[in-house]
């Protein structure tokens, strides 16, 4: 999860990103134990000589951050990688960005929880992969921003990065937003990535889960959501709905029954995340009691 304070300790999530050389760990679990933090959780992965790290240390003392994000400056410099630390500041609604392309419906049931106030959020940004959900950002005046794919997924995600980094977002949500994010990206938001896919995860995965449903004859049909790893439709699975397919259903009834349930389940998960109530273990998912 994105870190987080409590009374006693304080969790600062600390990503690095670049190509791969010797030393990095060594070098920041260093920077933290020097500054009287414990390492949480650290996972580390290579890809094709791109070099991934997510590490969580807690401080039981009180903290000077701006010590600990310039000394992680330096050593972003000096190791030639990029490096970010996020701290959650308990005071402040989290900041969310809305990933679309065509589909309203996900986007529409997050946007009427909030003008209901059912979740507590700032929707900081919607970015879509094209224009045809602009008008609805446009009625509610939160920003919209367009981001092309003509020129390749490197400089798309240059410039959602961009944007996300700039509005400081805590949460990242796939509102039906059909482009694949590369590794390149998805390191930088470990568990802070949200989708929603049209099937009962690990079955049917890709674009077309209703139709590979509709053709094998499945006789029960849901959606996921679950967090975004380099693994497409493999990350941790946050909660799952399902409805049976009657005799008389169509493909375009399944998809209609299907439409409606991703834009409650991402909701569902969207509400759990900004509650703080989501931890995740390895590859697992734990839902927290409310406090």
């Amino acid at each position: 999860m994105a870190s987080r304070s409590t009374r006693d300790k304080t969790l600062i999530e600390i990503t690095v990103v670049g190509k791969d050389r010797e030393g990095v760990v060594a070098e920041i679990t260093n920077s933290i134990f020097r500054h009287g933090g414990n390492i949480e959780q650290i996972n580390q992965k290579v890809v094709h000589g791109l070099f991934g790290m997510h590490l969580e240390a807690s401080f039981r003392n009180t903290i000077k951050l701006q010590k600990i994000h310039s000394e992680l400056r330096d050593l972003s410099t000096k190791l030639q990688m990029e490096i970010k630390a996020h701290v959650e500041e308990p005071s402040r609604k989290k900041n969310v960005a809305l990933l679309v392309s065509k589909e309203p419906h996900c986007l529409s049931s997050i946007l009427t929880a909030l003008r209901k106030k059912e979740i507590d959020s700032n929707i900081s940004v919607i970015i879509g992969s094209e224009n045809t959900l602009k008008g609805i950002a446009d009625e509610l005046s939160i920003p919209f921003r367009s981001v092309s794919y003509e020129s390749g997924s490197a400089n798309a995600e240059s410039e959602i990065l961009e944007a996300v980094e700039n509005y400081n977002i805590d949460l990242i949500v796939l509102a039906r937003y059909m482009r694949i994010l590369t590794p390149n990206f998805v390191w930088r938001y470990p568990n802070r990535i949200i989708n929603i896919h049209p099937s009962l995860l690990p079955a049917f995965p890709g674009a077309y889960a209703y139709v590979q449903a509709f053709e094998r004859g499945a006789k029960i049909v849901g959606c996921t959501a679950h967090f975004v790893t380099e693994e497409l439709d493999q990350g941790p699975i946050i909660c799952q709905e399902a409805f049976k397919v009657m005799e008389d259903d169509t493909l375009e009834t399944i998809r209609k029954k299907g439409q409606q349930l991703e834009a409650a389940t991402l909701l569902e998960a969207v509400k759990l995340f900004l509650e703080n109530r989501l931890d995740v273990y390895w590859t697992k998912v734990h839902t927290l009691s409310k406090s």
